[in-house]
């Protein structure tokens, strides 16, 4: 997996104050998309290592809530077992915090995916510029969704987050 950046104490991309992994690679290629530097599958930098180390300890801070998979997009098929394989080691290290991942898949596409078991919340769906509204909380596009993952995979049947 490749990634571009770690962002810490980010307020925008998830409920509480978060770190951020910026992936590369994406095959959505929204108009106007926030981050269209991340789309190559070979830009940015390996997530070696150091990188892991890095995150943990942006991690390992009690005024952090957890972690957001961003991009890019974290689900582009290249990034699912990496991705998968952190997010299972980030679990497991801190039980305690939380696993924000946004993608411009539906969740109908991707419920199924490993992954699932050890994310909190999911943000679906491609961003549209003509739904673009900027007072919208933790979502670029009014078609975007705010997933309650682990609601949502306990009943079988879709439960939105909380936005607000």
């Amino acid at each position: 997996m490749r990634y571009h950046n770690i962002t810490k104490d980010d307020m925008l991309n998830g409920e509480g104050l978060r770190v951020v992994l910026w992936v590369s690679g994406c095959n959505h290629c929204c108009k106007n998309c926030q981050n269209p530097i991340t789309w190559d599958p070979e830009g940015g930098l390996i997530f070696d290592t150091a990188a892991k180390e890095e995150l943990f300890a942006a991690l390992d801070h009690d005024y952090i809530s957890g972690l957001t998979f961003s991009g890019g997009d974290p689900l582009f098929p290249a990034n699912r077992e990496a991705v998968t394989a952190l997010a299972k080691e980030v679990k497991e290290r801190f039980p305690e915090k939380n696993i924000w991942l946004y993608t411009g898949y539906l969740w109908e596409e991707v419920s199924a995916l490993e992954v699932m078991p050890y994310l909190d919340v999911l943000v679906d769906g491609k961003f549209e510029e003509d739904l673009k509204d900027p007072k919208l909380h933790w979502r670029g596009s009014y078609n975007q969704r705010i997933v309650d993952v682990k609601k949502s995979l306990a009943q079988s049947i879709l439960y939105l987050y909380p936005a607000e």
